[in-house]
């Protein structure tokens, strides 16, 4: 299979959905490649090599430790313990007492996460999430999103774009982890399309006591590069449905 990418603008509506929206235009393009086996996505580059992050503090968000271990610095090769599924915006999403999240906001974004792989999938998870409120844009960006330019950018763009009601929750099937250090995890999220699956990118940086997403640069998509897949055989399956 090939990969198929969203030319959308960087704007509001793009943020809050992207990965939904990316999901929502390539059904069609599934189908044609239905015949070819399923491609892993590549090893992100570019905003998410380690020389390409800039953390300079842009958005003052004060996040304090939740008092998690560090744990366990392995990479999972199973699914995660989990203590429970529950619904946060419209996607169902994991909760651990060893793993997070530690903190529930008024807004209802989830964050303090374990310093670990393992925290950080939790947080990927959580964070697809917080992606899905369009009414929560600017907030989740200050509050997810990794300080510095790119980030900004995205804040400028968010603040000025009317959310959209259009968007379909996007809910994480499976995860493979790309790459991960102490303080970097990268990893692919497979989601449901049709009876197929396509599956986004995220690099997640320990920044503040937390995981935060790295922003895409102005013009890019959040999420990408994105692939298709005709079943979860690269992947560790992880759902509450």
């Amino acid at each position: 299979m090939t990969d198929q990418e969203d030319p959308s603008p960087y704007t509001r509506s793009f943020f809050a959905a992207a990965i939904v929206l990316g999901a929502v235009l390539i059904c069609g393009a599934l189908l044609l490649f239905a015949g070819t086996p399923s491609t892993a996505a590549p090893t992100p580059s570019g905003n998410n090599s380690p020389t390409a992050v800039n953390v300079a503090p842009a958005v003052p968000v004060v996040v304090k430790s939740c008092g998690f271990p560090v744990g366990d610095q392995s990479v999972p090769t199973a699914g995660p313990a989990v203590d429970s599924w529950e619904v946060s915006r419209r996607v169902v999403v994991p909760r651990s007492a060893t793993y997070g999240p530690g903190k529930t906001d008024p807004d209802g974004f989830r964050r303090c996460f374990a310093h670990n792989p393992t925290g950080a999938i939790y947080a990927a998870y959580n964070a697809i999430a917080a992606l899905n409120d369009q009414h929560q844009a600017v907030a989740t960006t200050r509050k997810l999103m990794l300080p510095g330019p790119d980030t900004n950018a995205l804040l400028r763009a968010v603040e000025t774009e009317e959310p959209s009601e259009a968007a379909v929750a996007a809910q994480p099937a499976a995860f493979r982890i790309i790459d991960a250090t102490t303080d970097r995890v990268t990893l692919s999220l497979a989601l449901p399309v049709e009876d197929q699956y396509m599956s986004l990118t995220l690099t997640l940086v320990w920044y503040s006591e937390d995981w935060r997403v790295i922003s895409p640069k102005p013009g890019d998509q959040l999420g990408a590069p994105f692939s298709q897949h005709r079943d979860l055989d690269d992947f560790i399956t992880w759902k509450g449905l």
